[in-house]
Formats: C-alpha cells, sequence, structure tokens
C-alpha cells in the first residue's frame, strides 16, 4: 500500500486522503499570537533540570485534570515528548526483557514497535462489538501469564472510539489488583466524547497501580510542540515504588526543553476552542457519512462513542487491502482493518477530521465502489 500511495502521489494524480490524522493539515484555527508568545518566556533561558518537568508544566497538568473533577498531585506527573516515551518509561519500569503486556485488538498499531524497541512482548484481548464495543473480560483473564505486567487501555479506543465504562473500570481494577499487575491508559482522545456525558480519566485510579498518559498532540491539536505526560497513581506502596523507578528513567533522558514546558499553560489554556472546532468537525463528517450510508444497504458505520475515526463495515468479498488499494487506484486514500488488527476482513477506518466537502467527495467514491 505504501508503494501504491507514493506511486500515486508521484504521478500527480488527484487524492482524497481519508487517514489524516494531523490536526494542524486540516484548516483549524489556533491562536497563533497567544501561542508564539508563549514560546518567548524569557525563563526559558534558565536551566532547571528535573526528571518530573518543570513545577509550573506540572501544574497546568493538574490544573486541566482538576477541572475535569480528577484530583492529580503535580508529584506524581512525569513529563515526555510524547505518549510513544510515555510508554517507553512505563515498560522499562515494569518489565523485564520478554515480559508481557496485554493490548487490546482492535487498536492504533503503534504499540506493537514500541514493545519491540523495549522487548516486551504483546498478547492481545478482544473487544467485542454488540450495540456497542466492549472488553471481552472472559479472554482478558485467560491471556493473563505468570510473565503479565500490565494491561493496555486505550481511552476512548483507536479507532473503535470504545470508552471504558465505569463497570468496566471496577472489573479491571479487581483483575489487576488481585494479580499485582498495572493498568496503563491511553488516554489522548479523552476530551473528544461525541455523546454529552463526560467519561472519568484513569489519571486517580486508585484501585490498582495505574499509569495514565495524554499530551498536547491531540488535547490541543498541536503534534508539533512534542510535549505530553505521564501520571501514577495507585494504591501507596506500590506507587511509591513506581514513582522511585520511574525517576530513575526520567532523570536519564531529561527529555523535555525549557520553552514547551513554560508554555504549557498557554497552550492547555487554548484548548477548548480548537477542541470545539473539531468536535463540530467530526460531528458534521458522522452526519454527512450517515446520511450517504442510509442512501445504500451494503455498508454501514459502527457505533463510535469518541475520538477523530469511524469504523465502516464492507462486504467482505475481497481483503480490506484489496478494496483499499481498488479505492486508491480511483483516488481515495483509506486504511484497511488489518492495519489496527482487526480480525476479520470487511472493515475500514476513515479519519473524521478532514474538511466536510473533500470528506464526502471521499466518502461518495468509496461508497460506489463495486
Amino acid at each position: 500500500m505504501s508503494a501504491a500511495l507514493e506511486a500515486h502521489r508521484a504521478a500527480g494524480k488527484p487524492l482524497i486522503d481519508l487517514t489524516v490524522s494531523n490536526p494542524t493539515e486540516c484548516g483549524f484555527q489556533y491562536d497563533e499570537e497567544a501561542m508564539l508568545s508563549a514560546l518567548r518566556n524569557p525563563a526559558a533561558l534558565k536551566y532547571e533540570p528535573n526528571p518530573r518537568g518543570l513545577a509550573v508544566a506540572r501544574g497546568a497538568v493538574a490544573k486541566y485534570y482538576s477541572e475535569r473533577g480528577a484530583a492529580v498531585s503535580s508529584d506524581d506527573i512525569f513529563l515526555t515528548t510524547s505518549t510513544s516515551e510515555a510508554y517507553s518509561y512505563v515498560f522499562r519500569t515494569l518489565c523485564n526483557p520478554d515480559d508481557e503486556v496485554l493490548i487490546p485488538e482492535p487498536s492504533y498499531p503503534l504499540c506493537g514497535f514500541l514493545a519491540d524497541i523495549q522487548d516486551v512482548r504483546l498478547a492481545r484481548y478482544p473487544l467485542v462489538y454488540d450495540y456497542g464495543w466492549q472488553i471481552d473480560f472472559h479472554s482478558l483473564e485467560q491471556v493473563i501469564t505468570p510473565r503479565t505486567r500490565a494491561v493496555i487501555v486505550v481511552h476512548p479506543n483507536n479507532p473503535t472510539g470504545h470508552f471504558s465504562k465505569t463497570e468496566e473500570m471496577r472489573k479491571l481494577n479487581g483483575i489487576c489488583a488481585s494479580r499485582e499487575i498495572a493498568i496503563i491508559a491511553d488516554e489522548v482522545f479523552l476530551d473528544f466524547a461525541l455523546g454529552d456525558k463526560r467519561h472519568a480519566t484513569f489519571a486517580a485510579n486508585a484501585g490498582a497501580l495505574s499509569f495514565t498518559m495524554s499530551g498536547l498532540s491531540k488535547i490541543c491539536g498541536l503534534p508539533q510542540m512534542k510535549a505530553a505526560w505521564l501520571i501514577v497513581s495507585g494504591p501507596d506502596l506500590s506507587k511509591t515504588q513506581a514513582l522511585g523507578r520511574m525517576e530513575v528513567i526520567a532523570d536519564t533522558y531529561l527529555s523535555m526543553n525549557a520553552p514547551v514546558q513554560w508554555a504549557m499553560p498557554t497552550f492547555l489554556g487554548l484548548r477548548q476552542e480548537f477542541q470545539r472546532q473539531l468536535l463540530k468537525r467530526v460531528r458534521e463528517n458522522l452526519a454527512e457519512l450517515d446520511r450517504l450510508l442510509a442512501r445504500q444497504k451494503s455498508c454501514r458505520r459502527l457505533e463510535v462513542e469518541g475520538g477523530w475515526n469511524a469504523v465502516i463495515r464492507v462486504p467482505a468479498t475481497r481483503s480490506d487491502e484489496e478494496l483499499a488499494l481498488e479505492l486508491l487506484a480511483r483516488g481515495v486514500y483509506v486504511h484497511p482493518g488489518h492495519f489496527y488488527d482487526f480480525p476479520s476482513e470487511g472493515f475500514l477506518i476513515v479519519s473524521l477530521i478532514i474538511p466536510v466537502q473533500g470528506f464526502a467527495e471521499g466518502m461518495k467514491l468509496l461508497l460506489s465502489t463495486p
């Protein structure tokens, strides 16, 4: 697919990219003056190494969670350049080589690369679809072994948009606490719920040792600023031990730069306007998708509770990759389901953040493909 996409672009052929995940390419408006001014803080000229990150930035993160109704101490926060780096911190804190971490299926493929780099094995537990997505706890418990160190929860999941419900969080706490394994909660899309309900964060979870991560990339639509964080919570003893180990790892790298740390209070303070624009775009595209789907009977979209993607169920008359290649030849680029470890054929993933007109044109071409 990569070769076909490169050839298509090299030939200068028209392309509607329904996979775009970079918000800075999608026409959203940012307060440029405020953001650039925040990066010109003279305090950034002084070097103040701190393994957890500057207090001003961690305080802004704690304030963000306070506004969501979760009490998080600045002392429990570690700043990182990305959630990818946060994953590496957690894997090194919890795992020896060949230890295992459980990951949901379907899910974003990045974790496989991160685990390989850290010599960690991944085992998969399924999300099942039945009038909405849910965790298959029976299967999850079946794949736990003596080498299992953590369960990853993507909240909401990418690409399914599934939020972990209160009862699911309770069950996860029970399973993990009883087996002395941790919860790793990836919450980069937490603010992008499509319904009226605000879903709880794992950041203050006390039922089991928990590592919760997020960052500016999605919350503020600023992936180029390379700013994320990791929060440790849980029972006092295991939490204290984890904080001590993680401080050694973070102190070894000291990876966060000062200008962005000093700017984080401003960036987080501006997030509501970006989120308003993005959620409006997502809802408009979902409405257009539903309108187009209502005109035919062969395809349908699965329920989505949050995030930036939609999963479309298509007839499994050929492999998802074959269909995606055929669509690319027609000028529409989508992701086949196997990119996200869907266990069977018949699924395509499309982004909901591209401009509405381009999205509608792309979906019309997709749905008119025999």
